[in-house]
């Protein structure tokens, strides 16, 4: 047995020997390298740039996250006092060199969790509002797409939370040019969407049927007419153009913008038969044009504090007082509701003329400016402010001399208003802050008349008691930028 395995071992080895022997004759073929294309960084175009593999275009991706809480004073036992807010956001920048210059596409993607405050009117209640803030393409000096508006001096260093009355970098979309002239000088002409920038204003007393189209008169036995515009469809977009200056003192900027204004006009009221209620009703006006015009500054002060600045920025519109800062939710003050502030929630563009019918353009102009210092790199803190008054056209509001409502001012109202604040923020590392806001705002109505409860009705008269109105706010945020 054992000479068996003897040979068997002895077979294998003489195999293994002449394969090996057979193997080194044979040429030996080396494996081909493996490509291999490392991400490089872009330095081109700032920070977090790096080159999409295979391309020259460079690539950023960032976002945001935003924890907000907040408190604004309630004026009935319904309204919210508290909100709270949880925002995300990410965004993407494209840019690529080419012989016409930077060819650049971005895209910015925000998703909004709101309770409370931050969903008003509708207390008690959460909503998500996934929204695509911004989508453009920049090439050479065009633009094309969704941005901020070129009205809006985008170089100032906004540090509020809250709201004050400038065109505080509204997001809409637009198509624009931008003429570089060198020395930081620069001019832009744009054409910017009008249905962003519209504000038609109706105040809820004027409207009868649940489903919010007006009817007859509110108050039977009045006649009172229809004083709010009612809006027809858009023709023309908002014409646009700045002139800037950035230099290393700060920046410059004289804004314009032509804002057209189209009414529909009001079906008249029919009776059961069909014959036109007297009174009700009224044909379109010709189509305005609005216009608004808006000079800003900011400047360094670095002999207070590395990084301090002040800016300030002035606005006048006719018939355009969304580029006074009274736009969409931010025209209501604080958490007023419709039976506290009446129609001047919503600063309408223009008004009807209940005598006459014509269209009169709504007179907005504001100031706002801001103080911003750094008590060491990573702790700042701001104050801030803004005053604004609004004119409603003739016509727009009347006294009531007869019936129980005797005395009442129906319609909208002249108002000033005033904001004040401060805030603290704390970076203790790169791309976190953590701040806290207080707001004090406060609104005064001209030749207001006291009035009385109308409960559903209220929206549409002025409120009683005193000539002012009080609002305080503040606002925690926890923010994380990368």
């Amino acid at each position: 047995m054992k000479l068996v395995k003897s040979l068997l071992l002895g077979s294998a080895a003489g195999f293994a020997v002449v394969a090996g022997a057979q193997a080194a004759d044979l040429p030996i073929r080396k494996a081909e390298p493996v490509a291999v294309d490392y991400v490089r960084v872009c330095s081109a175009y700032g920070s977090s740039f790096f080159y999409i593999p295979g391309t020259e275009t460079c690539l950023r991706v960032g976002g945001r996250v935003r924890a907000e809480y907040r408190y604004v004073t309630p004026f009935d036992r319904s309204e919210d006092s508290i909100g709270f807010r949880a925002r995300g956001r990410l965004n993407i920048d494209a840019r690529t060199p080419t012989d016409y210059g930077t060819l650049r596409a971005y895209i910015r993607y925000e998703i909004t969790r709101n309770t409370g405050v931050y969903n008003f009117p509708l207390a008690g209640t959460a909503a998500n509002s996934p929204d695509v803030a911004q989508a453009f393409v920049q090439f050479g000096g065009l633009t094309a797409g969704r941005i901020t508006s070129f009205f809006t001096n985008a170089d100032i260093a906004t540090q509020h939370f809250g709201t004050l009355r400038f065109d505080d970098a509204p997001d809409l979309p637009a198509l624009a040019y931008t003429f570089a002239f060198g020395g930081g000088f620069s001019a832009t002409v744009a054409l910017e969407d009008n249905i962003s920038r519209r504000n038609a204003g109706l105040p809820l007393g004027f409207l009868g049927a649940a489903s919010g189209l007006p009817v007859g008169n509110v108050f039977p036995g009045f006649n009172f007419p229809f004083t709010q515009w009612v809006p027809a469809g858009d023709t023309a977009p908002d014409f646009v153009a700045n002139i800037k200056y950035v230099g290393t003192w700060g920046n410059a900027q004289l804004s314009g913008a032509v804002h057209q204004i189209r009414d529909l006009g009001v079906p008249p009221t029919l009776t059961a038969a069909g014959a036109i209620v007297p009174n009700t009703g009224r044909l379109f006006n010709d189509a305005e044009y609005g216009w608004a015009i808006s000079p800003s500054v900011q400047i360094n002060l670095p002999f207070f504090a590395a990084g301090d600045y002040f800016w300030v920025v002035g606005t006048y519109a006719q018939g355009a007082p969304n580029y006074a800062g009274f736009a969409g939710g931010d025209n209501r003050v604080g958490n007023l509701s419709g039976d506290t502030f009446t129609a001047t929630s919503l600063v309408a563009d223009a008004t009807i003329n209940a005598f006459t019918g014509n269209l009169e353009k709504t007179d907005v102009w504001s100031i706002a400016a801001n103080f911003t210092h750094f008590w060491a790199p990573t702790l700042r803190s701001s104050i801030f402010g803004s005053y604004a008054n609004v004119q409603f056209g003739s016509g727009s509001s009347t006294i009531l001399t007869t019936g129980p409502f005797a005395g009442l001012s129906v319609g909208f109202t002249d108002f000033n208003e005033i904001r004040i604040g401060g805030n603290t923020i704390w970076s203790p590392v790169a791309g976190l802050n953590l701040g806290l806001e207080v707001m004090y705002t406060r609104v005064d109505f001209d030749n207001r008349i006291p009035g009385f409860d109308l409960g559903a009705l209220a929206n549409a008269v002025r409120p009683a008691g005193t000539s002012d109105v009080n609002v305080w706010e503040g606002r925690l945020r926890v923010q994380r930028d990368f």
